[in-house]
């Protein structure tokens, strides 16, 4: 089933077959026990947010707005709203208002839908899933934290059936610092024309840089010869001071990303890769910024980021610091999905089909299932009293592997190998298939 538009007209919210739907929910499972196993709690927000709140870190043409379709009291302000274009704006205003009642740092992990007006392409959707994990410190938050989240998305991605995934990061501190160093003011409005080098590439950038910014040409180039510099390793420091430039900042930035690079040299090879190009969109960002790429799969954009946010959270006299990641779980899905890359092992839930074989034996066959329930065995009985020939007919529709037959002792046919056996009830339960989804490419 295509994610990409439904008959009614309207992109960007997909829905997936049952079949698909199975596989999402079983990537979703995988991520929240590895995001528990990793220390992380569970925390769900409301979808709504009041807009002065989200315009402050968001782009007001990706936030929608909530109004009632009729409001008896023109002064409620129900147009004051918008749906949370993320998690972590609406995080951060979670620990500014329950400080009181967490212990620091806290960590926490939410997995839910967020709504974005975004524009008509591959990979970007109006509504998908997010799953975020973020840490706030009370105070101060260590750069050792930056350096776990590489090593535990690698961990989690790995466990998913996906492409491998190399992990791209950066610290925005070393771009600010160099632009700082050169003279240069704008610094956001910088960051995010560097941001698109790899989508419009190198001599694009280098206009930009020079029309809207007003650089000129050498600092421009030097912008650029920066945001080119990539590593597996740390010989991006030396290239960075190759470049000339000087900068408190600058300095600073150098020495966190290097020791988050340090600190992940257990990594296999090729799964972590510092990018100076990358700076991310958002403007909260203020450190340490992380983006995930499909292997193989570069062009559909990144499918899991994040970073350091040091100014989020502000509570009154305490700084609460923070870092978080995210994985666009719905992005990779409805890559995957489209071109079947990724396919279901199973369309239905259900492993047995109880054969009705009459009206009066309804009551007989529900107690069946439900034995059979108990022990864990999804199944279902069948809805009419049919020949039997239309019944497994029916099963093997539905993608059903076994149905029961009602004769005493009960007997089970394996429509996928065409063996039937005597079973007993107590006692025999089906073998779950081995896969919930194939991978291929």
């Amino acid at each position: 089933m295509s994610s990409k538009k439904s008959r009614s007209g309207i992109s960007g919210f997909p829905e997936w077959t049952p079949g698909q739907r199975m596989v999402e929910q079983k990537i979703l499972e995988t991520i929240r026990h590895q995001f528990e196993l990793h220390g992380f709690a569970p925390l769900e927000t409301r979808s709504i947010e009041p807009l002065d709140v989200l315009l402050k870190k968001g782009d007001d043409k990706e936030i929608y707005l909530l109004k009632r379709l009729h409001s008896e009291d023109t002064k409620a302000g129900d147009d004051k709203f918008g749906l949370h274009f993320d998690l972590t704006v609406p995080f951060a205003r979670y620990v500014v208002e329950f400080q009181h009642l967490l212990h620091f740092p806290f960590k926490r992990y939410q997995i839910q839908k967020v709504w974005r007006g975004e524009r008509k392409q591959e990979g970007r959707y109006r509504e998908f899933y997010q799953c975020d994990i973020d840490v706030i410190g009370s105070g101060a938050l260590p750069i050792s934290v930056d350096a776990e989240f590489p090593q535990m998305l690698h961990h989690v991605m790995s466990l998913l059936p996906i492409p491998d995934v190399v992990l791209k990061i950066n610290n925005r501190k070393v771009l600010e610092g160099l632009y700082r160093g050169l003279g240069i003011d704008k610094i956001e409005e910088t960051l995010r024309i560097v941001d698109k080098l790899a989508k419009i590439g190198p001599q694009k950038v280098m206009e930009l840089l020079c029309d809207e910014i007003d650089l000129n040409e050498s600092a421009a180039r030097v912008c650029l010869e920066l945001g080119q510099i990539k590593s597996t390793d740390l010989s991006f420091v030396e290239q960075v001071k190759a470049l000339g430039v000087e900068h408190p900042v600058l300095e600073e930035g150098l020495s966190e990303l290097s020791n988050v690079v340090a600190a992940c040299s257990d990594l296999p090879a090729g799964s972590l890769e510092v990018d100076l190009s990358i700076a991310r969109g958002l403007n909260y960002y203020t450190g340490t910024v992380y983006e995930g790429y499909l292997v193989g799969h570069e062009h559909i954009g990144a499918v899991c980021s994040g970073g350091r946010y040091d100014n989020l959270a502000e509570g009154g006299q305490s700084q609460l610091p923070g870092i978080g990641v995210s994985i666009g779980i719905t992005r990779i899905l409805g890559y995957l999905f489209g071109r079947g890359l990724l396919e279901p092992a199973k369309p239905t839930p259900v492993q047995v089909l109880v054969i009705l074989p009459s009206e009066e034996a309804r009551q007989e066959c529900w107690q069946v299932a439900t034995r059979l329930r108990r022990k864990g065995v999804s199944c279902d009985v069948h809805h009419a009293p049919q020949n039997y020939g239309k019944q497994i007919k029916a099963a093997e529709k539905r993608g059903i592997r076994f149905v029961m037959f009602m004769d005493k002792p009960h007997q089970v046919k394996d429509l996928q190998t065409g063996e039937q056996q005597e079973v007993d009830l107590e006692n025999w339960a089906p073998e779950p298939p081995e896969n919930d989804y194939n991978l291929k490419g």
